[in-house]
């Protein structure tokens, strides 16, 4: 299956190396099963100026055991499994077909992309009659290839999160789901610890994951703060995910990961400002370096009063700031040993009015 570096979410929309940084809000599971939060989130996510807003599509008994036991983020962030067990802690974040379908048509209201993540193949099914543009596969499942093969059987594009995983892994998955019909595939580097700590986010690893899989690649930050999205950004990241809340304050896993409604507004505005420091990408003479390329480079100039027919030797010529006029410093080896047809006086600028074409 041929590998692409292009991802089409729509005619007229298009993840790749030339386009701008894909931004997703991951409001995950952060509305706490509640409806109106989940609406107020894709709220904030819009006037943050995200580019989409991306939910958790599950159902809790496809995902766990009664008896599975929590991760240590869960139990220091809800409670340890007596209090309450990992299973129905997931009941509790799950949404419903008819509110999924009130979130994907409010999304489009409001002009921003509905994403979502499926940890199963019902909701896979769910999301593709929704008609959801892309696919995400949570860093958990990168291993459940019969997940990967019925995600990749919808031709929908597909982005691929590597948490807790070796790059054989990836490569592994990558085959998994070009072999199964998807052929546009992005893949983000991700730590799975919550928060994870500056020393634990490895940026520099989507490098590898584009050197070894030739796929878009992106970040998906679990950080606290904004400044990861950024730095992944000027690394190369064409996608960044990052987990957003209406209060941090608020119970449930998630939240203390997250950022609140006004610092991702500062991350998503950051990571614009980053991408404008960027720049082309290519080393050129920007328009705004054209006055000062021009008066404040060096040009040549006579070094004392020379007669027409003077033959230009190394110490007659001195390089200056003309305003533009004259030999550039870099040429004027050229002029060495050549005669005026001129008279010229000191500081005069040495051009072609004065020593001919020849």
């Amino acid at each position: 299956m041929k590998r692409t570096r292009e991802i089409f979410l729509s005619d007229k929309l298009s993840i790749s190396d030339q386009s701008k940084c894909f931004f997703i809000a991951e409001a995950g599971v952060n509305h706490n099963g509640n409806l109106e939060n989940a609406i107020k989130l894709i709220d904030a996510a819009v006037e943050a100026g995200a580019d989409a807003v991306k939910f958790q599509t599950f159902c809790a008994s496809q995902i766990a055991t009664q008896y599975a036991p929590k991760s240590t983020y869960h139990i220091e962030t809800t409670g340890n499994d007596e209090h309450q067990s990992w299973l129905d802690l997931l009941k509790s974040q799950e949404l419903s077909v008819e509110e999924h379908e009130v979130l994907f048509k409010y999304s489009a209201k409001k002009n921003i992309i509905f994403l979502s993540t499926p940890y199963d193949l019902e909701s896979v099914d769910l999301l593709e009659n929704l008609g959801v543009s892309l696919l995400k596969v949570a860093s958990t499942d990168l291993n459940n290839h019969r997940l990967l093969k019925y995600m990749a059987k919808t031709s929908i594009p597909v982005i691929l999160s590597t948490a807790m995983s070796t790059i054989e892994e990836v490569l592994q998955s990558q085959n998994i789901l070009l072999n199964a019909g998807c052929s546009e595939l992005a893949i983000l580097q991700c730590t799975g610890s919550y928060p994870t700590i500056d020393n634990d986010l490895n940026i520099g690893a989507m490098l590898h994951i584009r050197e070894k899989t030739n796929c878009v690649i992106g970040f998906s930050d679990h950080s606290t703060g904004v400044n990861a999205v950024s730095i992944a950004t000027a690394a190369g990241a064409k996608i960044v995910e990052k987990h957003f809340t209406l209060d941090r304050s608020m119970p449930g896993p998630d939240h203390r990961a997250s950022l609140e409604p006004t610092e991702l507004k500062e991350c998503i505005n950051l990571m614009r400002r980053t991408e404008t420091m960027m720049g082309l990408g290519e080393k050129i003479v920007l328009d705004c370096e054209s006055e000062n390329r021009r008066k404040l480079r060096k040009f040549t100039v006579a070094a004392r009063d020379f007669e027409k027919g003077h033959v230009l030797r190394d110490e007659d010529l001195l390089l200056k700031r003309t305003g533009g006029e004259g030999v550039s410093a870099n040429e004027v080896d050229s002029i060495v040993g050549k005669t005026l047809i001129k008279d010229v006086i000191a500081d005069q600028v040495v051009d072609l009015d004065v020593i001919g074409e020849s």
